[in-house]
């Protein structure tokens, strides 16, 4: 009997979490897990918090992740890590894209974004940075950092019993599939 795993994916509004999710989680359930997914919103179009809560298993009856019960986090900017490490378990794992976006208090002066955010992550929990947006940069579209992360969290559990290509085709608009099948195999071999 399969456990149920925990994935937690969090950002700010605009990096693609819920497109990441949907992809993850039709793969998952392509490959025959039940599978539950939840996401919050909050102020996403002014770059507030977004995360989603998918949960997957041999049979799952809530989409929602406690605090202390993610199997993995996967932070998609990195004061967003910060902000949702204690839903992490103990024995969890952490992905976080080296990146940052500066809140509105930031933007306006009001408080100074953090220096020192990946050594503090490090210090606490099982830390993977990656560094997504210079990948993406790479492979010609900055905007496939959500499917490079997607990657990395892939690896990261060693999902291997998903057909991802089929996943990313049936969810990603055609014209972007070949794109973000390389930012999902980048971000594979970033881990």
């Amino acid at each position: 009997m399969l456990e149920t795993k925990n994935i937690l994916l969090v950002g700010v509004g605009g990096q693609g979490i819920i497109l990441a999710s949907k992809v993850l989680s039709k793969g998952l359930v392509d490959a025959g897990f039940d599978v539950k997914m939840s996401e919050v919103h909050g102020m996403a179009q002014r770059g507030g918090s977004v995360t989603t809560q998918v949960r997957y298993g041999e049979k799952v009856y809530s989409p929602i992740i406690g605090k202390g019960q993610a199997d993995i986090l996967v932070a998609f900017e990195k004061m967003e890590a910060m902000r949702w490490i204690e839903y992490l378990k103990p024995s969890g794992k952490l992905v976080v894209n080296n990146y940052s976006i500066p809140s509105v208090p930031v933007l306006i002066g009001q408080v100074k974004y953090p220096e020192d955010i990946i050594e503090e992550l490090k210090e606490k929990v099982d830390t993977t940075v990656i560094d997504a947006a210079n990948a993406a940069r790479e492979l010609g579209n900055i905007r496939t950092q959500n499917i490079i992360m997607l990657g990395a969290l892939v690896k990261a559990l060693n999902i291997t019993e998903v057909n991802w290509e089929e996943a990313i085709k049936d969810t990603v608009k055609e014209k972007y599939v070949d794109i973000n099948l390389k930012a999902f195999d980048r971000g594979m071999e970033l881990v």
